[in-house]
C-alpha cells in the first residue's frame, strides 16, 4: 500500500513533451555551471589554506567572472554570487597580513 514508487507520465500533448526535451539540456547545462561554480571556488581556497598567495589572486581573478556569469544566468541570486566573491576576497587579503 505504502509503497508507491514514482511513475514518470509520458506528455500527450506535443508543447510539453518539447518542455520535457528543453528541461533535459537545460537541467545538463545548469549542472555543469553549478559544477564549474563550485571547482572555482575550491581552488581558490586550497590555493589559500597553502599559503601560496600569487596562485590565490590569480584564481581569485578567473573565479570571479566565473561566479558572475552563473549569477547573469540566474543560476544563482546576485547576493549570493556577491556573498561568495567577498568571502574569497577576505580570504585572499588575509594572506598578505
Amino acid at each position: 500500500m505504502a509503497t508507491s514508487s514514482k511513475v514518470k507520465k509520458t506528455v500527450r500533448i506535443a508543447s510539453g513533451r518539447k518542455r520535457v526535451r528543453q528541461d533535459v539540456k537545460l537541467n545538463a547545462a545548469n549542472t555543469a555551471l553549478r559544477s564549474k561554480f563550485r571547482t572555482v571556488i575550491k581552488n581558490v581556497q586550497k590555493a589559500v589554506v597553502a599559503g601560496d598567495k600569487a596562485k590565490a589572486t590569480e584564481l581569485f581573478q578567473s573565479a570571479q567572472s566565473v561566479i558572475d556569469s552563473v549569477a547573469d544566468k540566474g543560476l544563482f541570486h546576485k547576493n549570493k554570487a556577491a556573498r561568495h566573491k567577498s568571502r574569497l576576497s577576505a580570504k585572499v587579503k588575509a594572506l598578505a597580513a
